[in-house]
């Protein structure tokens, strides 16, 4: 949880980026950790439950419309989350990661998941994707979503 993860950087003291003590950049983060819930979360679970869970618990395919419906959905929140967030700049909270962009990567994995690349047409989107990957290391960004991205082996 949200609350967890602000706990954990203050106890361990994390590098300043993850959660700043500037305080405009630390309200920008806080800011996105409150938007989320019900936005890129809310949206990209719905996505992953409508396109994935249901049909394999239900064992019957999603009608096409609602699918639609969902994905429209998740569309909006990702203009959005372009738009509001990222702007121009690298990451959410400026030049360097942190935990908003963090916990906003591991949300959006949930669509592609369910085999929605949401990034392919969206390259403002794909290249912050590219720098976030590459402040945590490409490696244990895969190892951490390995579940996830290999989900529909199911």
């Amino acid at each position: 949880s949200i609350a967890i993860l602000l706990y954990l950087a203050r106890k361990f003291k994390t590098p300043d980026h993850w959660y700043p003590s500037d305080l405009q950049k630390r309200a920008r983060v806080d800011e996105y950790l409150s938007w989320q819930h019900v936005n890129v979360r809310g949206k990209g679970s719905k996505l992953f439950l409508t396109k994935v869970l249901l049909p394999l618990l239900t064992g019957q395919p999603l009608p096409p419309e609602k699918l639609e419906g969902v994905t429209e959905e998740l569309n909006i929140v990702l203009k959005q989350f372009e738009e509001k967030f990222l702007q121009d700049k690298p990451f959410i909270a400026g030049s360097e990661v942190s935990l908003a962009d963090l916990v906003a990567l591991v949300e959006l994995m949930q669509p592609v998941g369910a085999g929605y690349n949401l990034f392919e047409e969206r390259p403002k989107l794909a290249e912050w994707r590219r720098r976030v990957e590459e402040a945590v290391g490409k490696q244990l960004f895969q190892e951490a979503h390995e579940g996830i991205l290999n989900i529909k082996n199911l």
